[in-house]
């Protein structure tokens, strides 16, 4: 074998310049023609966002990212958006593995693109599984569709993702909570010289101030947060638009991927942009639906000092996104966001009945009204001995004993006044039948000034021996109380004092319950 031997020598590799704009442009129409060449019988649609274009064909949709550099995203280089396509699909399959498939690279030349083949890639695309836009969450808001189950399985999820998400710590590279208080202070810039009235530009001067001190003041709490493990890799854009109905199930998809700042945030802040979207589709009995319902299962009544400061934040975000695009729509969110950063006035109401009263749905009802956060003794009770929700408690530790009860209502208790002082109304979901356990609640309220009510559901025996009875046959519920449980409750229960009574709402559950004119009243 001679020296020269072309087969001793390296392989050549071409070198492949970067694409500009124009360029990529041009790729992706080619691309767009193949697709349709494969899929004559409808149009392959282009769709086009400000960092990439998405090609719907058939049943697939391939999303590729433009090189650009936006100072925020850097997409400028070939190794930058595959990259990026690589983050999208890891991050998404936590939720959506059904929809994110495959990374497929673009061979040939702009000129004649190929979608995969043996060469060196030019480009990358994300492969999807395509959905009908009429899923959408937000298409459902908008048709008034939006089912408060549908809400409760979308809490668990995101609550699940949570759980599994990983955590940030401090001195890491990603998760520094002082972040979104610089992202904060963002908004404000962009929002000064896009605001004309002088009612929006006071407003955003006053929403400034309140963002300044805010910052200030929960600056130990997020660094608190931080060390305790809330800061975690979340979705960072979760709002009903990035939220699709696949088989019945709400599913979170589109994830941000190009910037770790806008992803590794506190829980609550990534909770806080579905609850804003809620509020801002006049949807507030869904928002603390779904709240209450993340909260259930996270635990993190904590965590509730700082939901407005969020709440608040997401608004403003939105506020910049549509101003930059000139949409009306920026005055309602920065409308919203002068409306949560309002103080509002905390209270504390505790349910009084016996099992099968339906403390829990009215204590749900209320909070869809009043925006009350909703603790549950039987949740509480469970997580005092590591179980979750809907877990069941037999072959576990007796967690039914009066010890256990006592340590069930003093649990209610602190929660109620950590939320009371973040200045949230509080509905305690519990039997209370006892008024040892509700004179305590009572004594809580007078001393940190804010009203109290009991409110009192009567029912007849029968009418709860049946209502249990339907709760155990459909096994969805965190109460374990039975038949026996239930008569044990009436051979027991203290009936109300008569100094307790001016505090009392008697509320018959044999028939659905008016809130709104009772509240009104």
């Amino acid at each position: 074998m001679s020296a020269t031997d072309s087969t001793s020598a390296p392989p050549v590799r071409r070198m492949i310049p970067e694409m500009d704009l124009a360029t990529a442009q041009q790729m992706v129409e080619q691309l767009q023609q193949q697709l349709q060449a494969r899929h004559p019988g409808a149009p392959v649609q282009c769709l086009q966002t400000h960092i990439s274009w998405v090609l719907l064909a058939g049943d697939k949709a391939y999303k590729l990212r433009k090189p650009l550099n936006l100072g925020f995203l850097d997409y400028s280089t070939r190794a930058l958006r595959r990259h990026g396509s690589e983050e999208e699909l890891r991050l998404n399959r936590r939720t959506a593995p059904e929809l994110y498939e495959a990374l497929v690279p673009i061979t040939g030349t702009p000129q004649q693109p190929v979608w995969g083949g043996d060469g060196e890639a030019i480009d990358y695309a994300v492969q999807m599984r395509r959905f009908e836009q009429d899923g959408l969450l937000a298409v459902l808001a908008a048709r008034g569709e939006l089912q408060p189950e549908q809400l409760d399985a979308l809490a668990l999820q995101v609550a699940q993702m949570h759980a599994v998400a990983e955590v940030s710590a401090p001195g890491a590279p990603h998760g520094d909570p002082m972040g979104i208080c610089h992202a904060a202070a963002d908004n404000f810039g962009t929002l000064r010289g896009r605001l004309h009235s002088a009612d929006e530009r006071a407003m955003l001067q006053r929403l400034l101030r309140w963002t300044r001190a805010e910052s200030a003041r929960l600056a130990p709490l997020f660094q608190q947060r931080w060390q305790q493990g809330w800061i975690r890799e979340c979705h960072g854009d979760l709002h009903l638009g990035n939220l699709v109905l696949l088989q019945g199930k709400p599913v979170p998809f589109d994830a941000i991927e190009f910037s770790p700042a806008f992803r590794w945030v506190d829980v609550m802040a990534d909770l806080a942009f579905l609850v804003m979207d809620l509020l801002h589709r006049d949807r507030p009995d869904l928002a603390w639906r779904v709240l209450n319902t993340w909260l259930e299962q996270t635990g993190d009544y904590a965590g509730l000092e700082t939901l407005r400061y969020f709440l608040v934040y997401r608004a403003l975000v939105r506020a910049k996104v549509a101003a930059l695009q000139g949409l009306p729509e920026a005055t309602a969110y920065l409308q919203l966001a002068d409306r949560l950063s309002q103080p509002s006035q905390p209270r504390l109401w505790i349910m009084h009945g016996l099992s099968g009263s339906g403390k829990s749905y009215q204590a749900q009802a209320l909070s869809a009204h009043t925006g009350a956060i909703r603790i549950r003794a039987d949740v509480e009770r469970k997580r005092l001995f590591g179980l979750a929700p809907l877990a069941s408690s037999h072959g576990q530790a007796d967690i039914y004993t009066a010890e256990a009860s006592e340590q069930t209502y003093a649990r209610l208790g602190q929660l109620a006044q950590q939320v009371l002082q973040a200045g949230y109304p509080v509905v305690l979901d519990a039997t209370f039948m006892q008024q040892q356990h509700r004179a305590p609640m009572q004594q809580l309220a007078a001393r940190l000034g804010v009203p109290f009510q009991i409110l009192s559901l009567q029912a007849t025996p029968e009418l709860l021996r049946e209502r249990v009875q339907q709760r155990q046959q459909q096994g969805q519920d965190a109460s374990e109380a039975d038949l026996a449980v239930l008569e044990s409750q009436l051979a027991h229960v203290q009936p109300l004092a008569a100094e307790e009574l001016p505090q009392a709402l008697l509320l018959d559950v044999s028939q659905p319950v008016d809130w709104p004119r009772l509240l009104a009243e």
